[in-house]
């Protein structure tokens, strides 16, 4: 795998989708990095003075550079190996927007009203935010239609930033749909991401970094007993 002289150094945890949006840039572009996974009840000096703002991962650490946070870590590396594999973002200046606020979407609209859905304290409130949620897909399902102009991906014929940003969530849309038989990308409401998560799950890169299923069930399941178990002691 491409490297140079460099040294990456990536602070993850492995059932976080924000760590593996940096696994899946590192592995499209073809770079060599050492990963070190993190404890989040006992973190690391290292993870503490690298990201002593939000004390999350993922955390990159380029020759002793460090650079948090998912999306950015994602740009970085696609300007600074810009020579590499593939381009992310796309050339043209408005495009790059674009590509840009629908990744903030992804985060700020899409996942927050799933996780609205998952985590509501009353049965209302989840209601609200599957709905919320649905609706969100619908918009995705338009921006699909948008970027790709009918190719495989976001970016076109190759994966680009927006892959990476919605592509990271896969494993976890599995998991709900194993867990609770709700499937955020069907035939019905969102044909064209159907297809896309069927595609993006079958690419070598993403095979390869993947989380386990069976696993990030019993992952969620133990950190839904202790959300509960902590609700109440209050």
């Amino acid at each position: 795998m491409a490297g140079g002289g460099d040294e990456l150094k990536l602070l993850g945890m492995w059932a976080s989708p924000f760590v593996l949006r940096v696994k899946l840039a590192l592995g499209f572009k073809g770079i060599s990095y050492e990963y070190v996974e993190e404890n989040l009840r006992n973190k690391s000096d290292l993870l503490l003075e690298s990201n002593p703002v939000h004390k999350k991962v993922p955390v990159l650490i380029h020759n002793g550079k460090p650079v948090c946070d998912s999306q950015i870590i994602v740009q970085y590396l696609d300007e600074v190996y810009s020579a590499t594999g593939p381009s992310f973002l796309p050339a043209d200046p408005y495009e790059r927007a674009m590509a840009r606020f629908w990744a903030a979407f992804i985060d700020d609209k899409f996942l927050a009203s799933w996780l609205k859905a998952g985590r509501g304290k009353t049965e209302e409130e989840k209601a609200e935010g599957l709905k919320e949620t649905f609706a969100a897909v619908e918009t995705l399902e338009g921006a699909f239609k948008e970027c790709s102009r009918g190719k495989p991906f976001f970016g076109g014929d190759n994966v680009g930033y927006l892959d990476i940003a919605l592509g990271a969530l896969v494993a976890w849309m599995r998991t709900a749909e194993v867990r609770h038989g709700i499937r955020l990308f069907d035939a019905s409401r969102s044909p064209l991401l159907e297809k896309w998560v069927e595609r993006f799950g079958k690419l070598d890169e993403v095979v390869a970094v993947l989380p386990d299923i069976d696993r990030l069930v019993e992952h969620a399941k133990v950190r839904e007993a202790e959300v509960a178990a902590a609700a109440a002691n209050k």
